[in-house]
């Protein structure tokens, strides 16, 4: 007896019902980055595994523990799906000179994978779109991105996502800080897990993020990154909150804000929400001015965002908030000698014209279609009969209001359509 095939763990079905969402979901997105004038832009779902090691970090959870990487038996290399984009859109940038002639806005939207442990609202195969302003050195782009997500959560009527800001510095204001705050875990180490021991000397920063209490009361008493910003730093991230709040854009400066990626510096935020159980991110980013230089490209700023799609459509949800449902214009309903064949030419002619319709397929009596016209949604039954083909007419039936049924010519049905649609 053969096992019954099912999805991979972590990696779902988007059903129809749910696809819908979707759909509208991400043409809502596009408009919105269009506005702001982001250009799309698509990359492999493959990459060497060198983009990342490089980009993400070797010690990081990702790198560590999280990528899906294989051996190509062909050509010898090693290959990963992506875990995240940035790396992918940098690597674009560089290989294809895209700031030859002056900085980029780019977007993207699709599937990244990681190994994690699924979870309500985190799964092995997961979705994000993301912005990358690319060769901008200002706060001011910084603040453009954190302006768009605020508009985007009140076009999407999602409430309840905060911000929370920080800034990390230059390498070298981040390397001063990193050699006193490992003095400081190391007079606590005795309170410290097996998970923030391993990066207490080889990535001590992401200490600050652990989410074990313990570890969390010897992160409250280490220093503040903001003590170590010198001018620049300093004149970034103050032009920064000067900008959201002249935009009436609430924020909390959270001091122990890193993010898990390496290639960060200056500006790190993140939108939360604890609206879906526990506190959960649904959009976070910063400022990578490095990582080009770090990628083999020539030296350029960078800053960017990623945000979940199954977190922002579950939020969606919860709030109640529904797609507009586009139902079909009319369904054909055909029976009798001939009929098909009319009927099959009638649906085309009308798709031609712009109208949605469903054509009746898998047979079945009159009183069988018409249950099944009404059950679609169409606005309209198109009823195509032996009675219809004589006359070269087709009846059309309101579905949706009690208005009469009506013989047309076969020739006018595309013309009158829209007057029939306007009363239902």
């Amino acid at each position: 007896m053969s096992t019954r095939l099912q999805a991979v763990r972590g990696m779902n079905d988007v059903l129809p019902d749910e696809a819908a969402r979707w759909l509208w979901f991400e043409d809502v997105v596009a408009a919105w980055f269009a506005r702001y004038g982001y250009r799309y832009l698509r990359t492999p779902l493959l990459e060497h595994t060198a983009l990342f090691r490089r980009a993400i970090g070797e010690v990081t959870d990702i790198v560590e523990k999280e990528m899906y990487t294989f051996t190509d038996a062909l050509n010898d290399e090693s290959l990963t799906l992506r875990p995240e984009a940035t790396a992918s859109t940098v690597r674009a940038a560089i290989e294809h000179s895209l700031l030859h002639d002056g900085p980029r806005r780019l977007w993207y939207r699709g599937p990244m994978y990681r190994h994690e442990r699924p979870q309500k609202g985190r799964y092995r195969e997961f979705h994000q779109f993301g912005a990358e302003a690319l060769g901008f050195e200002g706060p001011d782009v910084d603040a453009e991105l954190i302006a768009m997500c605020a508009a985007l959560w009140k076009e999407l009527g999602l409430e309840g996502i905060r911000l929370e800001l920080n800034t990390i510095g230059s390498p070298a204001e981040r390397a001063a800080y990193r050699a006193d705050l490992v003095r400081h875990l190391e007079r606590h180490e005795s309170q410290l897990d097996a998970d923030a021991r391993r990066r207490l000397h080889a990535n001590p920063l992401r200490v600050l993020d652990s989410k074990n209490p313990a570890v969390q009361e010897v992160v409250a008493t280490a220093p503040a990154m903001l003590g170590y910003l010198g001018e620049a730093s300093l004149a970034h991230f103050e032009g920064l909150q000067r900008l959201l709040r002249a935009s009436g854009i609430e924020f909390t400066v959270n001091t122990r804000l890193v993010r898990g990626l390496d290639y960060y510096n200056l500006t790190v935020f993140e939108w939360i929400t604890d609206r879906l159980g526990a506190q959960g991110t649904v959009c976070g980013g910063g400022r990578y001015d490095g990582l080009f230089a770090q990628l083999g490209g020539k030296p350029a700023p960078g800053v960017g965002f990623a945000a979940g799609i199954e977190r922002l459509i579950a939020l969606l949800r919860e709030s109640g908030r529904e797609p507009p449902h586009r139902r079909p214009d009319a369904y054909v309903v055909h029976q009798g000698a001939g009929a098909l064949d009319v009927a099959f030419g009638l649906g085309e002619a009308l798709r031609a014209a712009g109208f949605a319709v469903v054509l009746h397929a898998g047979g079945g009596g009159f009183k069988s279609q018409m249950r099944k016209a009404d059950a679609s949604g169409a606005a309209l039954a198109l009823i195509v009969g032996e009675d219809e083909i004589k006359a070269g007419a087709v009846s059309v039936k309101p579905l949706r209001d009690a208005r009469a049924q009506q013989s047309v010519p076969r020739g006018e049905v595309a013309a009158r359509l829209h007057e029939f649609l306007k009363g239902s």
